[in-house]
């Protein structure tokens, strides 16, 4: 129970993350990568690009698919897609 609540406790801070950068910088505009919110850990205020922990993306895609399969699709499709000067920050935080 406790890991369950725990896990609902951090995607509540990380939602409330991203409700707090889009609150202090109501007129700039934020490329999102959809379905990874919960992995937002802030904002780059030189280039006002979201910042997301690989790690938790990993996470993420690991609820539908196996780990070998979570890091080729993340690598491949999300880290590898270029979308312009808002494509969002990748942090290599897997140690």
């Amino acid at each position: 129970m406790f890991h369950v609540e725990h896990l609902l406790i951090n995607s509540l801070k990380i939602n409330f993350m991203l409700a707090e950068i889009l609150e202090k910088y109501p007129d700039e505009e934020f490329l999102s990568a959809d379905g990874f919110n919960n992995a937002i850990l802030g904002v780059d205020e030189q280039s006002m690009r979201l910042i997301y922990s690989i790690a938790k993306c990993i996470e993420i895609l690991m609820e539908d698919m196996s780990e070998t399969d979570a890091f080729e699709y993340f690598y491949y499709n999300v880290s590898g897609a270029y979308m312009g000067e808002k494509t969002p920050i990748w942090c290599d935080d897997i140690l």
